[in-house]
């Protein structure tokens, strides 16, 4: 492997619930899961359903260290991780990272929580893998590896959640999802995040004519990402977090339509690979 690969694969790309059917093929429907390489080092953003994959990958490739860093810990970005495999093996380090419960739950007790009965029929302690419980709060700037820098975000969302800025040999990717815009504001903590990135990852879970229908809900759409992504200067931007009940054809449709405003967008799909 290249010491200067950065590397973005998509493993999980859906919202909410994970779906299958022949409507939802090309772009899958695995919940939200992306593993970023830099170099030899692998992290992994959340552990939705696409973790059980990406977990199957990193064994077969013989991967000992892992970092798992949260956004969040609703259903959909957590459910995959009693299924990420490479926890119950021994020759495993990993670290796991959170802050959107800072002050109210560390890490280690969200893990302890939901991999335990009645949610799952075993608790963490059958978990062979060396697993460390990292908590930070929004707004520090974490080094996970030499060289790594990551510059975390609180973003609107109910609950709260953490966005992520992966800053490595001068490039850059933001994870920007789970994030409600106020309609007409652009939100200067997006902005942020967005300013000059290479790639931006950002909610596209509903079009504006649905936000009224769920204001609240804590999602954003594609055209205010868009308008985002012209103001910061993003290179590409990632519509991300689709609707379950989004077809192929209507997220090729949403797609064609955000290219037309901003040329570096595409809909990510289930196992797409992006090089830095």
């Amino acid at each position: 492997m290249s010491k200067n690969l950065f590397q973005v694969k998509f493993w999980g790309v859906r919202g909410s619930i994970p779906v299958s059917g022949p409507e939802f093929d090309h772009y899958g429907g695995n919940t939200s899961c992306i593993e970023i390489r830099c170099g030899e080092h692998r992290m992994i953003f959340d552990a939705g359903s696409g973790v059980r994959e990406a977990g199957l990958a990193m064994l077969n490739e013989d991967v000992r260290d892992v970092d798992l860093f949260f956004s969040h810990c609703h259903y959909d970005h957590i459910i995959g991780l009693p299924f990420f495999k490479a926890i119950y093996y021994p020759t495993i380090d990993l670290t796991i990272w959170s802050g959107h419960l800072d002050g109210k739950m560390s890490t280690r007790e969200m893990i302890e929580q939901f991999i335990s009965p009645p949610w799952f029929p075993v608790k963490t302690d059958i978990c062979q893998a060396t697993m460390s419980f990292r908590d930070f709060h929004a707004g520090q700037t974490l080094e996970p590896r030499p060289g790594i820098k990551i510059k975390t975000f609180m973003l609107n969302h109910p609950g709260g959640a953490i966005g992520y800025r992966v800053e490595w040999k001068g490039r850059s990717v933001a994870l920007i999802y789970d994030i409600e815009h106020v309609p007409g504001v652009y939100d200067p903590v997006a902005l942020e995040m967005m300013k000059d990135v290479d790639l931006a990852v950002y909610d596209c879970t509903y079009n504006e004519d649905e936000m009224q229908r769920f204001k609240g809900f804590g999602h954003s759409t594609w055209q205010h990402g868009v308008e985002l992504a012209k103001m910061a200067g993003t290179k590409q931007f990632a519509l991300f977090h689709h609707a379950p009940s989004r077809t192929d054809t209507q997220l090729e449709r949403m797609e064609q339509e955000a290219q037309a405003s901003f040329p570096g967008a595409f809909a990510a799909r289930d196992n797409q690979v992006l090089e830095i």
